[in-house]
């Protein structure tokens, strides 16, 4: 019950005192005519009558704020005006309802019709079932998954099987617009993401559905459904108002809407079905609902809250559409997760028996890919149509594993089906429409369309009849109220149906016309010509998928190689009996699956299928990019060691992979080395380990060309209550100032690291000090500290040493080999190395020059003496000094076709091919030419283009004790770009080596600048219990 103006006034007043409240009563009297007499001996109530007598209940209001204000008594005029304000709301809303509640209640009843029975699974149209009856809770959080949105949909199902429930906010449908309680404010524009067929519009539908029975979000007084797919036909200009007449015919009397907050609704439906621009920097602003305009700019400017900024707005959309709408105009991103465990066992429960119901379940869960899929409500209704009647047979033979031998069984369902409704020719009238339902499927799926129209259907040869006769496989979306909408819309049941009948389509009309329907190349489409086998056919699908941004062919490609498989031959032949397939040609598609089997495309759907947690992943035995990164981060989630190492990943890809860790509870060692992260990646992978699902022990960084900007973030991310125990930042320039923020880290209790590597990082004495003084203040922690190849002095040496030798701290093993003053340098300089070439290693027809620091190959052999170390037949020296710890040397030439090596001595000086460096298990060679390089160990080369002018500079650098030789081009300005590195367990010590193999062509050792070679020292005790 609402207070009174008086008794408002009242309780204002009664928190004066009294010297307060004769104040008050002198203000009356002076200044708003209330006589002397009259307010002589008032009490509280007394005054407050007096005042609304003279002024009348609003105007008293007024008076009261005034005099309150004056005796600088804010806080009681702001709860007073308040209070006023909130009365003559609730007022004023209660005659806005009553104004509009007629139309309202025609609305609910307009929309109860519409929503309460929906098409469910392969009812027709004339047996909808009720949605009260069938619907089961769908997993929605709060916000959205964060990982990359142009990776298929499938992946992102993946993502969240690792996800805690306490880590997320649960929701149901009817809370999203409710005030919450944590923060006491109502969302007003919400946009719900969900992959395809996940359950958002049937949680639209509920949402609507429970509003028009009176069971929720009452206080809302009109709610206006516009699916995207209905919007994309409207194509006359019309107002807000005219959009509503049309779509709602029980609301043609309508002329204005309420402007209160809150009052009115608008859900915009499936963004990614969106068929006209949203160009938000550009939209025209729209203030008026009468004012007539494009359908694009309604939208735009309900959205941007220029056009009845009081309304409710929510938008649903799949991932990859979901960045039309500029995140500043979205108050709150809910994410609608569909089945989780629970809601899968209750949605079998509740359409099967008991019995049924069980063997179900525990058959998906045998398959990861069909426990996968079974997330999404849609397939659970695929998987219950094909498996309840296979399991009530008695023998158990033929029940589908996998993806495409669900589907298959799918479409026999459909064609059993059909035999029973209709008998005249059936056979092949099914086949002619599933391939008509194929080619519609795959043309689409190219344009990346899941919605299409009657023009559509002609374009792919099908007649509408021919589509709605399997209910399954096509649904009509068609509303007969709305007049503007009579255009009618299709859509496949799911995005996997499609995706798979257009796989089904592309083999058949491969295997029956010899023709590829794959986008083809000018030069492709003449080879095609020439060679057209299967296997051929399969390559085609492999580069379509890899050109692919968001891997929208990734699944068709799956289906395809599952539907050549030996498995699936007799259910394929039954559904589609034209199609033949020799056991030749399953022979070379197994072959061609073996062979693609190192691409990443395929790798990410072998590796995910298996159902244990991977022990380890090297992306590097596959295909080293930001692109391939991308896309295998749903086999990194579910992996325990991500070895990424010399990778060509650059810090583009870290938003993703940050994404990554956030969501993984399996990842515990995650190497990023020798990758051109630089501080902007360091600062988001930092960001991440911050978070309580990240369980990261062991991040290696070296070589990531960060510096101490980047040291700031890490700083912040071990104090947090990070799981991480070893951090290598090595071969970074963090200089003092990065060590002293990582310092600052170390003396916090939260700091829970035993291992830091800061080797080669251009650490002084400063930084030093920084990390003996860090020790004092947490001795309980680090273990190990690895401060070699830096420069610190004595004092240095000894604050460290005594904290090593001191048993009260954790320190066990301090390393401070290879210091010097040369150390503080810049990049790989740090390791430069002064070589000389071996004139008694040297083929004789090498000529040595500029005191053995060049060769020149020359046709005429030269009168070298005989030497046991000479190379006989190749044109290729060594090198005097060996190669130790680790080393950086660089060479350039003239010419071409000129390797650049490191060797061990024990390789053959006597032979021909075996003794080339590269060409045997002793050395490790870059050959170099005018337009590329090649990496070659063990004969086993790897192809690696030129950049556009590349300098005839190369750098090389090796790390003994880690096992790595890396090569780099030089340019110029003397900028390194990495080339390749290989990856071994060196055995013998190394030399550096030079051959030439065109006549003329001549290589030298260039001066890498004054390098002093000092003593190293290493300082190491026993580990301590």
């Amino acid at each position: 019950m609402m207070a009174s103006v008086s008794e408002l006034l009242k309780d204002s007043l009664n928190e004066l005192i009294k010297d307060q409240l004769k104040e008050f009563r002198w203000e009356l009297k002076s200044h708003y005519g209330i006589s002397a007499s009259e307010l002589e001996n008032a009490d509280v109530l007394d005054t407050v009558d007096k005042i609304v007598e003279y002024h009348g209940p609003e105007e008293a209001v007024k008076v009261t704020l005034n005099i309150l204000r004056k005796m600088n008594q804010n806080h009681l005029a702001e709860l007073l005006e308040n209070k006023h304000k909130e009365g003559a709301a609730k007022v004023e809303s209660k005659a806005v309802e009553r104004d509009y509640s007629e139309f309202s209640n025609r609305l609910k009843n307009l929309l109860k019709q519409e929503y309460e029975r929906i098409l469910d699974g392969n009812s027709e149209s004339s047996h909808l079932k009720y949605l009260n009856d069938i619907y089961t809770d769908l997993y929605i959080v709060e916000n959205e998954t964060g990982g990359a949105m142009s990776e298929h949909e499938m992946r992102n199902i993946e993502l969240n099987l690792n996800k805690t429930v306490a880590e997320e906010t649960q929701m149901k449908c009817n809370d999203i617009f409710k005030v919450q309680c944590d923060t006491g404010r109502r969302n007003r524009k919400v946009l719900t993401m969900g992959i395809a067929g996940v359950g958002k519009t049937v949680s639209v539908n509920k949402f609507i559905l429970d509003w028009a029975e009176g069971k929720e979000n009452q206080e809302v007084i009109f709610i206006f459904p516009f699916p995207f797919r209905q919007l994309n036909l409207i194509q006359e200009d019309c107002s807000l108002m005219e959009l509503i007449h049309e779509y709602f015919s029980c609301a043609k009397q309508l002329s204005s809407l309420p402007e209160e907050e809150g009052k009115v609704m608008f859900i915009f439906d499936g963004l990614d079905e969106c068929r006209f621009p949203l160009t938000f920097k550009k939209s025209e602003r729209l203030t008026d609902v009468h004012e007539k305009t494009r359908v694009d700019v309604i939208v735009m400017n309900l959205i941007q809250k220029n056009l009845l900024p009081s309304a409710l707005i929510w938008i649903t959309s799949r991932p990859a559409a979901a960045h039309l709408i500029p995140r500043r105009h979205i108050h709150q991103v809910t994410e609608v997760r569909g089945f989780n465990d629970e809601q899968k066992k209750k949605y079998f429960t509740k359409n099967s028996s008991a019995d049924v119901s069980e063997r179900i379940i525990s058959h998906i869960k045998r398959s990861r890919s069909l426990y996968i899929m079974c997330h999404i409500p849609v397939f659970c209704w695929i998987s219950l149509s094909v498996l309840q009647p296979l399991l009530a047979r008695e023998t158990l033979d033929k029940i589908p594993t996998t993806l495409t031998g669900m589907y298959v069984y799918f479409l026999l369902s459909q064609k059993e089906q059909m035999t029973k409704k209709y008998s005249d020719d059936l056979p092949k009238s099914f086949e002619d429409v599933v391939l008509k339902l194929g080619k519609l499927a795959f043309i689409q799926l190219l344009k990346g369309n899941l919605i299409f129209y009657k023009e559509d259907l002609k374009e792919s040869g099908l007649d509408v009849r021919e589509g709605l006769v399997f209910s399954g496989l096509c649904t009509q979306i068609f509303h007969t109220e709305k007049p503007v909408s009579g255009r009618k819309v299709y859509s496949f049941v799911h995005l996997s149906v499609q995706e798979f009948l257009a796989a089904l389509y592309v083999l058949f009309i491969y295997k029956v016309k010899k023709t590829n329907v794959f986008p083809l190349t000018l030069a492709e489409k003449l080879i095609w010509n020439f060679k057209n086998s299967l296997f051929d056919l399969h390559r085609t699908g492999i580069k379509n998928a890899l050109r692919s941004k968001n891997g929208q062919l990734d699944l068709l490609l799956r289906f395809l190689m599952g539907l050549s498989l030996e498995s699936n031959q007799n259910e394929l032949k039954d559904l589609l009996p034209s199609l033949k397939i020799t056991s030749e040609d399953m022979r070379q598609t197994a072959e061609y699956i073996k062979m693609i089997i190192n691409n990443w495309s395929a790798l990410v759907f072998v590796l995910l299928m298996s159902e244990e947690t991977q022990e380890m992943f090297e992306l590097q035995k596959y295909r080293g990019s930001d692109e391939a990164l991308i896309r295998l981060l749903p086999v990194i989630r579910n992996t325990r060691r991500a070895l990424l190492q010399s990778c060509n990943v650059t810090g583009k890809c870290c938003e993703s992979l940050s994404s990554c860790l956030q969501s993984s509870t399996s990842l515990r060692e995650l190497d990023l080395s020798n990758n051109d992260l630089k501080d902007s990646g360091v600062k988001l992978i930092s960001d991440a380990l911050k978070t309580h699902n990240c369980q990261l022990h062991t991040l290696r960084l070296s070589g990531c060309n960060v510096t101490d900007e980047c040291c700031e973030s890490l700083s912040s991310c071990l104090q947090s209550s990070t799981s991480l125990r070893e951090l290598d930042l090595s071969n970074n320039d963090l200089k003092d100032s990065g060590v002293k923020l990582i310092s600052d880290a170390l003396k916090t209790h939260n700091c829970q690291l035993h291992t830091l590597r800061l080797s080669g990082c251009m650490v002084t004495d400063e930084g030093c000090c920084y990390l003996a003084s860090a020790l004092s203040s947490n001795p309980s922690h680090l273990r190990e500290l690895d401060l070699s190849y830096n420069h610190p002095q004595h004092s240095a040496l000894q604050l460290l040493s005594d904290r090593l030798n001191d048993p009260n701290y954790t320190l066990n093993t301090l390393n401070l080999a290879h210091e010097g003053r040369f150390r503080i340098t810049a990049g790989l300089h740090k390791y430069a190395c002064d070589l000389t070439l071996d004139p008694n290693t040297a083929n004789t027809r090498l000529i040595l020059s500029e005191k053995n620091k060049k060769i020149t190959l020359v046709e005429e052999r030269q009168s070298y003496p005989d030497h046991p170390d000479r190379f006989d037949h190749r044109p290729q020296v060594l090198c005097r000094q060996s190669l130790t710890g680790r080393c950086y040397w660089e060479a350039e030439w003239s010419g071409s076709d000129v390797h650049i090596s490191v060797a061990y001595k024990s390789i053959n000086r006597k032979g021909w091919v075996d003794s080339e460096f590269g060409h045997n298990d002793k050395s490790w060679s870059l050959q170099c030419s005018d337009n590329r390089f090649i990496a070659c160990h063990k004969n086993n080369a790897k192809f690696i283009s030129a950049a556009s002018r590349s300098s005839k500079r190369a750098g090389v650098y090796v790390d003994w004790s880690a096992g790595t030789v890396s090569f780099y081009s030089v340019s110029d300005t003397h900028k390194l770009t990495h080339l390749h590195t290989f990856y071994t367990t060196f055995t013998e010590p190394l030399y550096a080596g030079l051959g030439g193999f065109q006549l003329g062509s001549s290589m030298s050792l260039c001066k890498m600048g004054t390098v002093k070679k000092q003593p190293g020292k290493q300082m190491k005790s026993a580990l301590r219990a």
